[in-house]
């Protein structure tokens, strides 16, 4: 699919005005906010090394699920052992989790105050007709991960299926200390006929190092959604009986 990177002239407005798709999308980002922790789900994260010759050459991958555990809490628990080839730098666990600092959902109606949302024309992702809008962060703190770059808007039912760009703070790009992804291009999945979850996530950087440049990829896959039992309710503790007063 042709990646749109610049800010061409929309070819015609949209049908709705720019403000009203703005507004719709927004309430349907709240409802997948609201619905995601509902349901538990497979994570694979895999990041490749290139050689010289443009073929893989080291490979880490980490798989962990999300789901609820016998005493009710939601949890992320590691169901493959992190396996890694990789021959220019070492990765822990703790290295790629710092990637999910990134929101899953930016765009939240409480979050549009913060952005300036340009629309820029219509095009097709997965043979799902889309405007697109380019958005940028009016203002950046330290604590929060906004999105630069762009967003693409179903059409029909005015829902983001596809997210584009990096991810900024005050301190700059939002990444992994140890990892050098800054650009992120992110798909969502429809789950239940209801919600537009992420799906995958690609990103594609070279790791700069004394001696050598190692172009360097990162995929990360969401997969096998399903609703999370019902954390059993707590039983009330049990009043001890009281004592009876003995006859005068």
């Amino acid at each position: 699919m042709r990646r749109v990177g610049t800010e061409p002239e929309a070819a015609a407005p949209p049908t709705l005005p720019p403000d009203e798709i703005i507004r719709r999308f927004s309430q349907k980002e709240d409802e997948f906010l609201a619905a995601r922790p509902n349901y538990g789900f497979r994570k694979t994260i895999r990041i490749d090394e290139f050689g010289e010759n443009g073929k893989p050459a080291g490979q880490f991958l980490m798989v962990t699920e999300t789901t609820r555990a016998a005493n009710g809490q939601v949890i992320n628990k590691v169901v493959q052992k992190p396996q890694s080839t990789l021959h220019y730098f070492n990765l822990e666990t703790e290295d790629v989790r710092e990637l999910d600092r990134i929101p899953a959902f930016p765009l939240v109606s409480s979050q549009l105050a913060k952005y300036d949302l340009k629309y820029i024309g219509q095009e097709q992702v997965d043979e799902i007709d889309c405007y697109i809008f380019k958005v940028k962060p009016k203002a950046l703190d330290r604590t929060h991960a906004y999105l630069d770059g762009l967003v693409w808007v179903d059409t029909k039912y005015l829902e983001v299926v596809k997210t584009y760009g990096r991810w900024v703070n005050e301190l700059g790009d939002v990444r992994s200390a140890t990892l050098p992804f800054t650009l992120f291009e992110t798909y969502r999945e429809n789950v239940d006929g209801k919600y537009w979850f992420p799906n995958y996530e690609r990103s594609d950087d070279t790791l700069h190092l004394k001696d050598v440049s190692v172009p360097v990829r990162l995929v990360i896959k969401w997969t096998e959604f399903k609703v999370l039992p019902a954390a059993l309710p707590t039983a009330a503790p049990v009043a001890p009986p009281t004592p009876v007063k003995p006859l005068s």
